[in-house]
């Protein structure tokens, strides 16, 4: 499936990585084009339901793929995407319901749809208008693949649990899904749900986001030295930027299991949020000032960018 699928998302002159996990924030950022597909699991703790759900899942994995900037026909490309694996459209009702995109922690958002296979959600298809406060400049289409639900559809079976994740060439003995991952499922929502450590959770967050805050004013204090030549330029371009996204990431991930414990009022939970977004900003603000100068920052407002988006959307809108 993956190698059918792929091979369409090629044509765009794009590439495949396998297996990534941190490329799709920063990458979209600045005026370069970035084309790639790549798998990759997507964890969110209060998504949990202990295995108990055929559909849904605390860890999820998905094929993503981000065109920067979208081919003009990339509605048409996504479902010549699942003809390739084997849907066919005649066959099937496909629907393109509005389910505009956000990650408030990340400081970003975008427009789009969720698409559904005969009343199912197998991908989310996004125009990314910002991230990390930073508007994109070309903007850049993603979409995501539920590649369980995908697999559930194309072997018609009623639950993921019950996909055929291998078969022995010899015996013929296959092994299922929830050979492999119905445990995970199991003592994760328990962890996340019941178990995790409610103090130890918020000392992982502060620790992480203290060093990460470390990190952005540090290369702040670079970008401020009014001596600047070789040698800070060189301590600028190697800079550990990825790293500091990677602790941002692990913030939101805790940020996540607090909330699953129920460990966050909703009074704190808009300042959480605000903490983890002040690091991304800071991160986007200083990686477009590493890889472009800051001459390349968009001056764009949120709402001009918004109104721009819109109207892009209503010319590319699928009819679904």
């Amino acid at each position: 499936m993956l190698s059918a699928s792929g091979r369409k998302i090629e044509s765009c002159d794009s590439y495949q990585t396998q297996p990534a996990d941190l490329p799709t924030f920063l990458r979209v950022l600045g005026p370069n084009p970035y084309k790639v597909a790549y798998v990759q699991p997507s964890r969110r703790p209060a998504d949990g339901r202990y295995g108990e759900n055929p559909n849904r899942l605390f860890k999820h994995m998905q094929l993503q793929v981000i065109l920067k900037p979208p081919p003009e026909n990339v509605q048409e490309l996504y479902l010549e995407s699942l003809t390739a694996i084997g849907i066919d459209l005649r066959q099937h009702d496909i629907k393109f319901e509005e389910d505009n995109w956000e990650s408030p922690t990340l400081g970003a958002w975008g427009i789009g749809w969720q698409v559904m296979l005969d009343g199912l959600e197998i991908t989310q298809f996004t125009y990314f208008q910002q991230c990390g406060g930073v508007d994109l400049d070309p903007i850049c289409a993603e979409l995501t693949y539920g590649l369980e639900r995908l697999c559930a559809f194309l072997q018609d079976v009623d639950s993921i649990y019950d996909i055929v994740w291998a078969r022995d060439p010899v015996t013929g003995r296959e092994v299922k899904y929830g050979d492999v991952r119905l445990a995970d499922e199991q003592q994760f929502s328990v962890y996340n749900f019941e178990a995790a450590d409610v103090q130890s959770a918020w000392k992982h967050f502060e620790l992480c986001e203290g060093e990460c805050k470390a990190l952005i004013e540090r290369y702040g204090a670079l970008t401020k030295d009014k001596n600047e030549g070789d040698g800070i330029a060189r301590e600028k371009s190697r800079f550990p930027l990825l790293a500091a996204y990677d602790l941002c990431l692990k913030c939101s991930h805790y940020f996540n299991i607090l909330d699953a414990r129920g460990a966050i009022s909703v009074t704190e939970r808009v300042g959480v949020i605000a903490r983890v977004r002040a690091l991304a900003v800071g991160i986007a603000k200083a990686w477009m000032d590493q890889q472009y100068g800051s001459e390349n920052k968009s001056e764009k407002s949120e709402k001009a960018t918004e109104s721009a988006a819109k109207g892009k959307k209503g010319k590319l809108a699928p009819v679904g």
